[in-house]
Formats: C-alpha cells, sequence, structure tokens
C-alpha cells in the first residue's frame, strides 16, 4: 500500500482522506451525503463520485469507518465487544466487494454492556485509537462529545468499556421543540459565564428535569438575556453529564471532536479541576492508518 483512502462516513455527512504511506494528509474532502441520505444500493455510485479519482492512484486502498458500517449503511461489520482494542478491531475488519477492483474494507464498530442493557460506538473507536496512537498514551479517559457523546476507559491500550450520553440529542430537542425554543436563541454564540454558571447549577441535586425550567423562568422574569439562555442550557445539560463521572481532580480527559463542542467540555472539566487534551480530525485519520496494517494480513487467524 502507498496510499490509504480513509473515510468517516456518519448519519448525516462523511469526510474523507487521502494518506500517504507514513499516515500523512495529503488531501480532504468532507460531503452531506451521510448514510441517510443514500438510496438502497447507492452507496457504490456516492463512493464512485466522492473518492473514484482517489482509488484510481497506483497502490492505494480504503478503509471506512462510522455509520456506513451499520444496518442501516452499505455493508454491515458486526461489532467488536469490549474490551478491544486496535488488534481485536482490525482483525475484524469486513471486506466489501460491492465495487470490481477496487480494494475497500469496513471497521466495525464495538459495544458494551450495562447490565443487561447493551451500549454501542461506531467510528469513536477509530478517534481513540488514532488518540492513542498520537498521544502516545495506552491508559486513560477519553471524552468524544457529539450528538451521542462518549466516554471511554482505556486500559492497557484496549477500550475496557464506555458509557453513551444523548447530551447532544437532548439539547437540540429542548432547544428547538419543547417551550425553551420559544425564549432562547439556539444560534447564538458561546457565552462562557451563562455555561458555566448552567454548569454549576446542575450541582444543586434537583436533577435536570427541574433545573431546564429555570431556562424558561429566567427569560420570563427578565434574569437572563435571550442570547445567553442557550448557553446556560448547554452547561446544565454538560453539567448533568459531568455529574454521573467518578472524576478525579487534577486528572487529566482526551477529548476528541469539533472545536465547537470540546471547548465546552474543556470550560465545564477544568471548572471541576480535571485538566483536558484536545484532538480533532487528525485522530481518525491517525486511527484509520493505524488499523491499515491489517487490510493486507490474514484476518481468518481472528
Amino acid at each position: 500500500m502507498t496510499r490509504l483512502v480513509a473515510i468517516d462516513w456518519g448519519t448525516s455527512s462523511l469526510r474523507g482522506a487521502l494518506l500517504d504511506a507514513g499516515g500523512k494528509v495529503l488531501e480532504e474532502r468532507s460531503d452531506a451525503r451521510g448514510i441517510l441520505t443514500v438510496p438502497e444500493g447507492g452507496f457504490p455510485a456516492v463512493f464512485e463520485k466522492l473518492f473514484g479519482d482517489w482509488m484510481r492512484l497506483e497502490g492505494v486502498r480504503c478503509l471506512i469507518s462510522g455509520m456506513a458500517g451499520s444496518k442501516q449503511g452499505w455493508v454491515e461489520a458486526p461489532y467488536c465487544a469490549c474490551p478491544a482494542g486496535r488488534v481485536e478491531v482490525g482483525r475484524t475488519i469486513i471486506d466489501i466487494d460491492a465495487v470490481p477492483g477496487a480494494r475497500i474494507a469496513m471497521v466495525p464498530g464495538l459495544s458494551d454492556e450495562h447490565a443487561g442493557v447493551p451500549d454501542v460506538m461506531r467510528g469513536e473507536e477509530v478517534q481513540i485509537f488514532g488518540a492513542m496512537e498520537l498521544t502516545g498514551l495506552s491508559e486513560g479517559l477519553f471524552v468524544l462529545p457529539g450528538t451521542h457523546n462518549k466516554w471511554a476507559t482505556v486500559k492497557k491500550g484496549r477500550v475496557a468499556g464506555f458509557r453513551t450520553y444523548m447530551t447532544g440529542e437532548f439539547y437540540a430537542l429542548l432547544s428547538q421543540h419543547s417551550i425553551l425554543a420559544r425564549t432562547l436563541d439556539a444560534s447564538a454564540p458561546l457565552d462562557e459565564a451563562a455555561f458555566l454558571e448552567g454548569v454549576t447549577r446542575s450541582e444543586n441535586g434537583h436533577g435536570l428535569l427541574h433545573n431546564a425550567f429555570g431556562a424558561r423562568t429566567l427569560a420570563l422574569f427578565e434574569r437572563m438575556p435571550k442570547q445567553e439562555l442557550s448557553s446556560y442550557l448547554s452547561g446544565l445539560l454538560i453539567g448533568e453529564e459531568l455529574r454521573t463521572q467518578a472524576l478525579q481532580a487534577s486528572g487529566e480527559v482526551i477529548l476528541i471532536g469539533s472545536s465547537n463542542l470540546t471547548e465546552r467540555y474543556t470550560l465545564a472539566l477544568r471548572a471541576t479541576g480535571v485538566a483536558t487534551r484536545t484532538l480533532g480530525s487528525e485522530a481518525t485519520w491517525a486511527g484509520l492508518h493505524a488499523l491499515s496494517g491489517f487490510l493486507d494480513s490474514d484476518r481468518t487467524a481472528a
């Protein structure tokens, strides 16, 4: 392999990078054609349109992670149960034969279980592996903010377990479809003071269902400007998420994700005395490159 086409194909969008043999990013692309926009049987055509020129380069391979490997995606790549590391995931990579002559493979997701209730991730496992490669860490707490946030514990280079929190989706529902939508501006920029006020309020012991109603009454009594209320609500939700964690002051959390989300988690965590390190898309490309070593190996031995 001289080049790798690395793709993170999600629900609502996708992004890809062309990497050289050493993992250096040569070019990046993104598109709004997530798996929900692709008609049945339409994945090969979308792939060809977006990445066909890259795939015609000499010695190129392709590795895809994310929701493209789900039941609703291109081809289902079964989950790999935790604890799992790069080796376990790499050995269960699935080859895709839908594009004649192309060498394309799909990364499986991870699964975990909590008292009989399963939990899953797709794509975040690649980001965690990439973060380990970039930081040199083989132990620690890795947090991936998004629509469904992941908190993953890594031990001895393997994801020992993780939990998912629907914080991002709950924020969207409350800020756009509840009565709170009438009094706050969901498009307003982050107000750090209001955000941290929400984080602090979440610790009062009264719970999110009560505290969230305060975002309405603060507006009703004109005690908080409309442009600050979205930050306050965001702080309440993220604070509630942090409240459930066994965080240690002076500890460190590795944050992986977009800057607009990792900024909020950095603020909230540092307010509780927890240090952070932040990574973005480079974690995805590093993780896919690390897994690409399994593309030409004998995965039947797994």
